[in-house]
């Protein structure tokens, strides 16, 4: 028995410096070298997948150290030379009722916040900005309504990026929002099935030919932050980067009117070969 429990004390405190190591590792906005956990959050929809997946993490590692325990112990006691004349016992109707009810109650805990953030995800609050992604093949546009002009976003050669754009997911013509504002973005694809996910803000919705999908953020800070079509869509699906630039008010405003012009009139996406890309 001192043995079990100087394993559970030394997984008790592996399993801390594990998570707090994934925590450090991870990027603002992008993925970071070695990598172990999520990148890290700036939406309150990412913040509570964060804290459901911590909750799922601890659950699950109490239950798998439990069934550990009772593995051994049942080898190290109920063992034929340990114990050479077996139990004739049939059952135990409070151990039955336990076994029973105690994962009934674990599930309970794990569907309420799973169902409370699923209506997070799924209801959108009044909008501040909206936002159309339109999924092409192989890159995606952004139309913003409201102010009526639309953009292509297409994933920049290397000979293009600038030393701090990471390559692979730096873009031409990025996705600009304002911080701290609800944002509804209008997902849709033009030919074929894509999705449109971004990590930091906990979003991930498929872009469907003649469907219309929502979803929503709120970034609560400045910076770039990257995502990538998360849907097998044809030979060049690694090569359609998303990237959004959060900034304050004022730069939002400088740039709509700047977008507004520079964007004008535009009616055709562009033709783009990213073959000097791969």
């Amino acid at each position: 028995m001192l043995v079990l429990k100087r394993l559970a004390a030394v997984a008790a405190a592996i399993t801390p410096i594990l998570a707090g190591c994934g925590a450090a590792l991870a990027g603002v906005g992008q993925p970071s070298p070695w990598q172990m956990g999520f990148q890290q959050s700036v939406t309150p929809v990412m913040d509570n997948v964060v804290w459901f997946h911590d909750f799922l993490l601890w659950l699950i590692t109490a239950i798998t150290l439990f069934v550990l325990i009772l593995l051994v112990i049942v080898a190290v006691r109920f063992n034929s030379r340990a114990n050479p004349t077996p139990s004739r016992t049939t059952h135990h109707t409070l151990l039955e009722v336990a076994w029973t009810v105690i994962p009934v109650v674990i599930l309970t805990a794990i569907a309420i916040p799973s169902f409370k953030l699923l209506f997070l995800q799924t209801t959108i609050p009044p909008a501040d900005l909206t936002v159309k992604a339109t999924g092409k093949q192989w890159y995606w546009s952004y139309t913003y309504p409201d102010s009526k002009f639309e953009f292509d976003s297409v994933m920049l050669q290397d000979k293009d990026r600038k030393p701090d754009q990471p390559r692979l997911l730096a873009v031409d013509n990025e996705m600009v929002v304002p911080v701290n504002k609800v944002v509804r973005v209008q997902v849709i694809g033009a030919e074929v099935i894509h999705a449109f996910a971004v990590p930091s803000f906990g979003i991930k919705i498929d872009a469907v030919p003649g469907r219309l999908n929502e979803t929503w953020f709120k970034a609560t800070r400045e910076g770039v932050y990257y995502g990538q079509c998360s849907e097998l869509c044809g030979k060049d699906h690694a090569y359609m980067p998303i990237a959004v630039r959060v900034v304050n008010d004022k730069e939002f405003a400088s740039w709509l009117d700047q977008a507004k012009k520079r964007f004008a009139g535009n009616e055709a996406p562009r033709a783009t070969t990213l073959a000097a890309a791969k």
